[in-house]
């Protein structure tokens, strides 16, 4: 489905990715595991467009991506839930849902929004309310709906259980694994090891701007040095 070959991307002299290759098949949950300012938020921000590779090609089942913006991308079936929630304080939960499901006919943003409440019921309870004043988790659950009312086929998650209690990572996880049984492709970046591995099929771990090591979950929980830098053991 997408296939990321030999990208490499700098920020001014700042040389942040490097020579990297990852692939996400239909289906699956992927996931980038590293530690911060590995590089990982780079490469989700890559994919949609809002970075541009030195060199290297991004192909979604075998359309180039380079050269398109973001809004094209969303287009061809990508949506980004951003690092830090970026919702839109000033705005209400609806009309944040609402600008996810931007240039889609009235039927379809209709049917996202029952799907979106469905998957999570404090929304519909607060669709008048403004975001800013919504919990951390709150924040979390709207800009995930939000990027679930563009339909994308592949969904990009970026650190989704940062900044939340113990009780609403399980949640979230739980959410994410929901959404990839009802048919959306996953590429997840997380800095919770544990929980990353626990729900995906292939992941890769990437060190100041590389990747080290890919495999599926079991072997990379087995591996020391993963043992050691990010499962505490």
């Amino acid at each position: 489905m997408l296939a990321v070959s030999d990208i490499n991307v700098r920020y001014g002299p700042i040389h942040a990715v490097r020579d990297v290759s990852l692939s996400v098949e239909a289906g699956e949950i992927v996931t980038i595991i590293g530690a911060n300012g590995a590089g990982k938020s780079t490469i989700l921000k890559t994919l949609v467009g809002l970075l541009r590779t030195t060199t290297g090609d991004i192909r979604l089942e075998g359309e180039s991506l380079a050269v398109l913006t973001p809004a094209a991308i969303v287009t061809r079936g990508i949506a980004l839930v951003p690092e830090g929630r970026r919702v839109f304080p000033r705005l209400s939960v609806l009309d944040n849902l609402l600008l996810g499901g931007y240039g889609k006919p009235r039927q379809q943003i209709h049917h996202m929004l029952s799907r979106v409440f469905e998957m999570f019921p404090r929304l519909r309870e607060r669709k008048p309310q403004l975001a800013g004043t919504l919990s951390g988790g709150e924040q979390q659950m709207l800009a995930i709906g939000r990027g679930l009312m563009s339909q994308p086929r592949l969904l990009l998650l970026d650190e989704p259980s940062m900044g939340l209690a113990p009780l609403l990572v399980q949640q979230i996880f739980e959410t994410i694994l929901q959404i990839n049984d009802d048919g959306t492709t996953i590429l997840l970046v997380e800095q919770n090891a544990h929980m990353a591995l626990a729900i995906a099929d292939r992941a890769y771990v990437l060190e100041t701007g590389t990747i080290v090591l890919t495999g599926n979950p079991e072997e990379l929980s087995a591996n020391r040095q993963i043992r050691t830098a990010y499962l505490g053991k």
